[in-house]
């Protein structure tokens, strides 16, 4: 586990070479097709060298949840156990995390009338409006959920509308017991400088590699909208907003290295949570080597025991 731009692939890559596992994705940008460059997916050829599951599985107008995530880390978890070897999950998504490790809550499914309203009174009324709104029917999911989270924000409002509940109330669940031992890696540079800066190289990186372009081809394709989950992704959503002419290019490069930097934050917020996580500095150099050798480590405990 880690931030974004924390080196998590390349470790994972490293621990492939070194270790019986195989790589389960846990980032709900991955999984889409079509969206290469703008979520750092692997390439091909290593991709076929190191085979990843859930990327590449759904088309952008498609929508994933993390029930359905969980459902699908569970029967590939248990198929790759059952052929010898180690499931090892890769990725930033922490709702997915949390829900694999602890359960789902059975929240009512996305109803895009619903959700096509939330966004017409987003665009007239702005984010602080929905905020309050959320504040009044659920101060608790209000508190959690940063204003500039504009997903998360009509996701909750949904839930109560289409439930009459709040979603604080209906995740009052117990927790769910994972049928695994759990080595808890988390991997991001100690100084926040270097992984901002990372950030900004990686979106430097991306426009050369022609991500305007791949934005461009979605854009292009007539079937997609600003509101679909695949396209409010972190860069992706800014990238749609500069296409439609609402800023010029740096002004959105700027904005997605904020988004970014904010979504960095968020997933450091509940990394600190993890009590059972143990971190490693990715700032200068990746920790290969103490990495292997604490896992191997935890490996054979877990084989005494």
């Amino acid at each position: 586990m880690g931030p974004t731009a924390a080196g998590k692939t390349d470790l994972a890559l490293f621990l492939s070479q070194h270790l019986p596992v195989e790589i389960i994705s846990v980032d709900s940008a991955l999984i889409y097709r079509q969206m290469d460059i703008g979520t750092a997916k692997p390439g091909v050829g290593t991709l076929k060298k190191f085979p990843h599951h859930l990327v590449n599985i759904i088309d952008p107008k498609e929508t994933y949840s993390a029930g359905r995530f969980r459902q699908d880390a569970l029967t590939l978890m248990a198929d790759i156990t059952r052929r010898g070897k180690i499931p090892l999950l890769v990725g930033g998504t922490m709702l997915y995390f949390k829900t694999l490790q602890y359960g789902i809550a059975d929240l009512p499914e996305a109803d895009i009338h619903v959700r096509e309203r939330l966004q017409e009174q987003l665009e007239e009324y702005g984010l602080s409006a929905l905020h309050k709104r959320l504040s009044e029917v659920d101060p608790v999911s209000a508190k959690r959920i940063h204003l500039n989270d504009p997903q998360r924000l009509l996701r909750a409002l949904e839930v109560y509308e289409l439930s009459g509940k709040s979603l604080t109330e209906l995740t009052q669940y117990s927790e769910f017991l994972l049928p695994y031992k759990v080595i808890k890696v988390i991997v991001s540079p100690f100084d926040r400088k270097i992984l901002h800066k990372r950030i900004a190289d990686r979106y430097q990186k991306m426009m050369q590699a022609g991500f305007i372009s791949e934005v461009k081809n979605l854009y292009d394709r007539g079937d997609l909208h600003c509101s679909l989950p695949s396209i409010r992704a972190v860069g992706y959503r800014q990238a749609w907003s500069f296409l439609s002419g609402e800023y010029d290019e740096s002004t959105f490069i700027e904005k997605a290295i904020i988004a970014t930097r904010q979504m960095a934050k968020r997933q450091l917020t509940w990394l600190r949570a993890q009590k059972d996580g143990v971190w490693f500095d990715s700032g200068i150099d990746l920790p290969e080597k103490q990495v292997l050798d604490f896992v191997r480590c935890k490996l054979a405990e877990a084989d005494k025991a």
